[in-house]
């Protein structure tokens, strides 16, 4: 046995190793973002929307891995929506799915026409397109009888969807991991809310999922959207614990030292003797905890 050969299977062992660990990690925070807000029950009838992109199919890969080791029992079906862009190659995601032995429906709907249609030319395409799939979305939620609709954002796309929020419509607001549907119909999951974008590219490439590149509007991505998106990665590189604490902030609010007369009021406020925690005593300065991962993210 020639010299090379010991090295290469020591590299592959400890590349396999490597993945595991990320694999563990992953399903450590999906599940703690799962508990957390309790988005899936006993017997629920999960849909994961499977677009063929990196997020969707690892949400996929971990929700499959976490329905035999959960202690309730859940179904899943995975649901694509077929857009009718050109090029799609519609074989992939049946091959993938029938592959994994998971039950799953490809809806066809001619999007790519009505958006193309609708849409200038140079335009940004997002929005109309994620108004038309949610609409489609929920009804074949209604007609599968699925309970919970689970979509494949990741922490990075709520952080960035919080930022544009706050840069250019004067508002906090950003992806809850949990919310009705705007139908008033539907939950609405997101099991990835505390994964980071880096490692989802890790895992995919590590599981090599097909990927499908998305012809409509990825090469269109939104400017603003990307203006942060290389913000918060350039903050990852810099000042990882930033981004981890911007983050753990969405999730301790204190409306009574915002602005907010609909969440604090602040016009009927009076002094009654009693000792305020959340009076002066709220500005003293506090050590700033360094936030590397979710398994921090406990009080």
């Amino acid at each position: 046995m020639s010299s090379v050969q010991p090295i290469a299977i020591h590299r592959l062992a400890k590349a396999e190793i490597n993945v595991n660990k990320l694999q563990k990690r992953l399903l450590r925070e999906t599940g703690k973002a799962i508990a957390d807000y309790k988005m899936i029950d006993d017997g629920d009838k999960v849909m994961v929307c499977v677009s063929g992109g990196k997020d969707s199919y690892a949400l996929l890969d971990l929700l499959l891995t976490l329905k035999q080791r959960a202690p309730i029992s859940f179904d899943i079906v995975a649901v694509n929506l077929d857009q009718k862009q050109p090029g799609f190659p519609e074989e992939v995601l049946p091959n993938y799915l029938t592959g994994l032995g998971v039950p799953f429906h490809i809806e066809e709907q001619d999007t790519y026409s009505i958006v193309k249609r609708l849409i200038p030319e140079g335009k940004t395409t997002c929005s109309l397109c994620s108004r038309l799939r949610r609409g489609i979305l929920y009804r074949v939620a209604s007609e599968l009888g699925a309970t919970k609709i689970a979509l494949g954002h990741h922490r990075d796309d709520i952080l960035a969807t919080f930022f544009l929020n706050l840069f250019y419509a004067a508002r906090l607001k950003a992806m809850p991991p949990k919310l009705v549907s705007d139908n008033g119909q539907h939950t609405v999951i997101r099991p990835l809310a505390y994964v980071t974008e880096a490692d989802l590219i890790k895992y995919a490439s590590a599981k090599q999922f097909p990927i499908i590149p998305c012809n409509l509007c990825g090469s269109q991505e939104n400017l603003k959207r990307r203006e942060v998106g290389e913000m918060l990665r350039a903050w990852e590189r810099q000042h990882p614990q930033r981004v981890w604490n911007t983050f753990k902030a969405l999730a301790s609010v204190v409306p009574s030292h915002l602005m907010d007369q609909t969440l604090f009021d602040f016009v009927n406020l009076q002094p009654n003797g009693a000792q305020n925690p959340e009076g002066d005593l709220a500005f003293d300065p506090d050590p700033m905890p360094v936030l590397s991962s979710i398994t921090q993210f406990d009080d």
